[in-house]
């Protein structure tokens, strides 16, 4: 029964750890200038003095979107959730058995380190360690939504001196995002039910954007569950979803409620990568994408020809640019809007130091 606990606080760290969203970077330009100063979810205002060359990563999903911007090179050192990640192995692991591994990071001497809000809210003291050993630190708010997902990659990229790379990359995104809304004009969409070890994604979470975008009615948001929560199974009879969505490492769930419902007599069970679908990084759209594949496959393929339009025309506006120096200017001097810092969804710090307690008891006993 501990290890069954275990194992289901471990997805919510997993889960959880990963949810971050946009910092403010007021005063810093479109073009990547530095120094520059940005205000964090914290409200610390941080100056990056010059392009940063080595960057520690506290969380998975800010190594995915290093990773996706084609900047792994420049990151020293990652989390233990991150090493799904090609090559992540080879970074410097700076997770220790009690939590984040302060003389690890000091040791690496990075430029910036890039800290999610759940880190900050279980480890505000090591967070405040690695300030005062004079490391640049930016703590990062949560987030609930596919925008701001691709607003924080566009972020990450100017914080780390890869804007043009961050920028498209999140460009990339938003197109994906308007390809699958036109692909679904006029379709008709089923109850969908994200599910993990008991837990649900309701409303005002990321994943349930993940949802909707690829189609599906997110019921737990409909029957006014917000954040991320147990699910109970009178709840789930009375939803009766038609399709029902699980991250690769959790269980189908299974019962006399689940397997009343349209979903499990139907088969309607999508397994999704849980590295794509439970971290606000780029590849949370592959997570749309095989949920709309299996649950509107006529709809996937016109997304796909849509795609492949937006990158033919991606390509011809790339070799013919249009841009006036005018506009340069203009974007040259633009800034960032200024941001609030929330906490995780329906994650209590109290939630979280449970989880981060029990995580570290599974990585002792491996």
């Amino acid at each position: 029964m501990t290890q069954r606990i275990a194992v289901t606080l471990l997805v919510l760290v997993t889960v959880f750890a990963g949810v971050s969203a946009p910092v403010a970077a007021a005063d810093q330009t479109a073009q990547c200038s530095f120094p520059a100063t940005v205000t964090d979810a914290t409200g610390t205002e941080v100056t990056i003095s010059e392009d940063p060359e080595r960057i520690v990563t506290t969380n998975p999903s800010a190594a995915q979107t290093m990773w996706e911007i084609g900047a792994r090179d420049e990151v020293v050192g990652v989390s233990q959730f991150a090493l799904y990640l090609d090559g992540a192995n080879e970074k410097t692991n700076i997770s220790g058995s009690g939590g984040l591994n302060v003389e690890a990071v000091i040791g690496l001497e990075p430029d910036v380190v890039l800290v999610p809000n759940t880190t900050y809210t279980v480890e505000k003291e090591r967070v405040q360690q690695l300030r005062d050993a004079g490391l640049t630190v930016v703590v990062f708010e949560s987030g609930d939504s596919l925008d701001a997902v691709a607003d924080k990659v566009e972020r990450i990229g100017r914080i780390t001196g890869n804007c043009e790379a961050g920028a498209e990359r999140a460009d990339e995104m938003r197109t994906s995002i308007e390809n699958m809304e036109r692909a679904l004009e006029g379709v008709e969409r089923p109850v969908g039910l994200n599910v993990f070890f008991g837990y649900a994604a309701g409303g005002e979470t990321f994943i349930s954007e993940i949802m909707t975008t690829a189609g599906l009615r997110n019921g737990a948001a409909e029957a006014n569950l917000t954040g991320f929560g147990q699910i109970n199974e009178e709840l789930v009879v009375e939803m009766n979803p038609e399709y029902i969505v699980v991250p690769s490492h959790a269980p189908i769930p299974s019962g006399p409620a689940y397997n009343s419902t349209t979903a499990v007599q139907e088969d309607n069970i999508i397994v999704v990568d849980a590295n794509n679908l439970q971290q606000p990084a780029p590849r949370a759209i592959d997570a749309s994408e095989e949920i709309l594949k299996a649950a509107h496959p006529d709809a996937y393929e016109r997304y796909q020809e849509l795609q492949n339009q937006s990158e033919t025309t991606q390509t011809t506006t790339t070799s013919t640019p249009e841009t006036t120096a005018g506009e340069q200017d203009a974007t040259a001097t633009a800034t960032d809007p200024e941001t609030t810092e929330t906490s995780a969804p329906g994650f209590s710090a109290v939630a979280a130091v449970v989880a981060f307690a029990f995580t570290a008891f599974l990585a002792r006993r491996r």
